[in-house]
């Protein structure tokens, strides 16, 4: 059972449904993996919140279509957060790979993180909490700053931006001030901007199990949407680098971690270390590009919920992901503004890869994506001018 719909959903279902696994997909809205062939039932269900509504429904799901021990994918933050919340009741009836709150929590939230990663000692950006305005005017800052959301879920939807910039004290103040008239300003971080994003964006991608890693990819993530402060990879590829799957265990294994995650890091090139982003506990936008490149995460998480031994697995390396229809126009704007040249992009473009939607055999739902693509780019259009606008 997969909890949204989107590219990310449409992705694990074509990884389990290909090896002969019986695929749901659940999701509030219009979404596109609902028209794959890898499919078998789509149901639209209430607002994903924490209002009881959609822990209700999924409850009386199992119960009328029969899924028991079904395991649940959640592929949204807010649907983990639910699902971890309700983690005691749905296992009833599901078999629930999100840990129970009083592990998630430290992912879900930013600071619960940073405090994790302060105690195990990998390195994250130099970050700030102030209590309020007069706290925030009283710091010294070397500009530009980024401010973020330490609860991704509590901002996102009504801005669709995962950070905003500030190059000056009182660009910092106004942006202070516009966050919070949508979020607690306790929630408000304000952090070194590291230079050279997205170029020096990497994951470490885990199946984490019994405080060790079963299964793993590095990726190199260098375009995203926006290019600064990304809310979406667009092409990413992987690569060596083992230094980063040390500080990952060490925080995942502090915490008592299970399942899937994608550990983020920034290469800080002034202090020439990795220092720790953000951690994901679900499957991430691109995990597609692990089953391309020998590593089926859905599926090696469905086997070890169902008690089957899952042998080590690593990925090879230089396989690329391309998110077609978003990555085109990332390509676009960074061609017109002088940063990205021709063949360079004809470079990213060659040799082993997975696409984001496009499947030969499976083609309707990039048919479906591209003839919404407008009412797509309207939603998020519309939320970020309702949202946070400058």
């Amino acid at each position: 059972m997969i909890i949204g719909g989107d590219y990310q959903g449409l992705g694990i279902a074509r990884n389990l449904a290909s090896l002969g696994i019986p695929v749901y997909i659940v999701d509030p809205d219009f979404c596109i993996a609902r028209y794959s062939k890898f499919v078998r039932k789509y149901f639209r269900c209430p607002a994903i919140n924490g209002n009881g509504e959609f822990h209700r429904f999924l409850i009386q799901l199992a119960e009328v279509e029969k899924l028991r021990d079904w395991v649940l994918f959640p592929t949204l933050d807010m649907a983990v957060h639910v699902i971890s919340r309700g983690r005691k009741e749905l296992g009833e009836h599901y078999r629930i790979p999100t840990p129970e709150w009083e592990i998630t929590k430290y992912l879900y939230d930013k600071r619960l993180t940073y405090e994790i990663a302060e105690l195990t000692g990998v390195p994250v950006p130099r970050t700030l909490f102030p209590r309020d305005e007069r706290e925030l005017a009283a710091f010294e800052l070397e500009y530009p700053v980024v401010l973020k959301p330490s609860i991704k879920d509590h901002f996102f939807p009504y801005t669709l931006r995962k950070a905003v910039r500030a190059d000056n004290k009182q660009e910092l103040i106004r942006r202070y001030r516009q966050m919070s008239a949508i979020i607690d300003p306790s929630e408000i971080m304000i952090q070194e901007f590291i230079r050279g994003c997205p170029d020096n964006l990497f994951s470490f991608c885990c199946l984490f199990s019994e405080g060790r890693v079963k299964a793993k990819l590095v990726a190199k993530r260098p375009r995203q949407h926006p290019m600064e402060f990304g809310t979406a990879t667009t092409y990413a590829y992987t690569c060596e680098v083992p230094e980063l799957e040390e500080p990952a265990t060490r925080v995942l294994k502090r915490v008592g971690y299970y399942g899937l995650c994608e550990v983020e890091f920034m290469r800080d090139q002034k202090e020439e270390k990795f220092k720790l982003l953000e951690i994901n506990p679900r499957t991430w936008g691109w995990h597609t590009l692990g089953s391309r490149a020998g590593v089926n995460f859905s599926y090696l998480l469905y086997l070890d919920m169902n008690g089957a031994s899952v042998a080590p697995h690593c990925s090879e390396n230089g396989v690329k992901w391309i998110r077609e229809l978003t990555d085109s126009l990332i390509v676009a704007s960074e061609m017109w503004k002088g940063r990205l040249h021709p063949l360079e992009y004809l470079k990213t473009m060659r040799g082993k890869k997975e696409l984001a939607v496009y499947r030969p055999g499976d083609p309707v739902p990039f048919l479906i994506e591209l003839l919404f693509a407008p009412y797509f780019l309207y939603k998020k259009t519309r939320a970020r001018n309702d949202g946070f606008g400058d």
